[in-house]
């Protein structure tokens, strides 16, 4: 099968992936349905996967909310958003390979995986679901060179995001993870054919909260990143709908959205 394309979204969307960080599978419906008009990618992390299990993406298909398979593929004008589980496996390789088959009956454009699982974890995941893009997580957002430090990993959190990129790509990779802070090294140092995801993006004005290295959203794509992931700037707004519009019509145009 040839290797996964470099992620562009459908006509009339932005490069907007919304995290719906919620335990309660009600509350990620009224969620999805507010910003999925404004949103290229839906991301179902671990606090809502861990509770609901399969049948949040079950709900959201139903309910028009997440895009069929075939639609993500097939390209187009607008439609429903793709889904991304932010699961980020981290286990030995045949642990991880069965989690990537069961995962993948569920037909998600994005799985993440940790590349601190090593090359022959990231080959496993990889070969275990070809028609799914494994987006493999550098460092995460939240640490910093103290905390990088204190778990064993020397130099800055660009060194290392340099070194685990590359390590995922030699090991079969075609989509990455990384902060806004790194896209541009890792851009220059991989080329064009990779797809960058970056969390860690904040509208200008937004709390930083738990995140160490971040942009705004359209520092990022500036930098190189073809998807930027926002969470709580827009899911903890009093019109959830009216942030996403902003968040999306800010990065259309070219411009950072206003403070809130």
């Amino acid at each position: 099968m040839s290797a996964p394309s470099r992620f562009t979204p459908r006509a009339g969307q932005a490069p907007l992936a919304v995290a719906l960080d919620t335990p309660d599978g009600a509350t990620a419906l009224r969620w999805a349905e507010a910003v999925a008009p404004y949103a290229a990618v839906l991301k179902i992390g671990l606090e809502l996967f861990y509770r609901e299990g399969p049948a949040i993406v079950a709900a959201l298909r139903a309910a028009g909310l997440l895009a069929e398979p075939a639609e993500g593929a097939a390209g187009g004008v607008g439609g429903p958003p793709e889904l991304f589980l932010d699961l980020k496996l981290h286990d030995i390789p045949a642990t991880v390979a069965g989690g990537m088959r069961s995962v993948a009956t569920l037909q998600p454009r994005f799985v993440t995986v940790h590349a601190a699982g090593g090359p022959a974890m990231i080959r496993a995941a990889v070969a275990a679901a070809p028609a799914v893009e494994v987006a493999v997580v550098t460092v995460l957002t939240s640490l910093d060179a103290a905390a990088l430090a204190a778990v064993g990993l020397a130099g800055p959190p660009q060194d290392a995001v340099r070194r685990l990129a590359v390590l995922a790509v030699e090991a079969g990779a075609r989509t990455l993870v990384c902060s806004p802070q790194e896209v541009r090294m890792v851009r220059s140092e991989l080329g064009d054919n990779m797809t960058l995801i970056t969390p860690g993006v904040r509208p200008e004005g937004s709390e930083v909260a738990d995140q160490a290295r971040i942009a705004t959203p359209r520092e990022a794509l500036e930098a190189g990143a073809d998807l930027v992931v926002v969470g709580r700037p827009i899911t903890r707004a009093a019109d959830l709908g009216m942030a996403a519009k902003t968040v999306a019509d800010s990065i259309s145009a070219g411009q950072r959205p206003a403070g809130r």
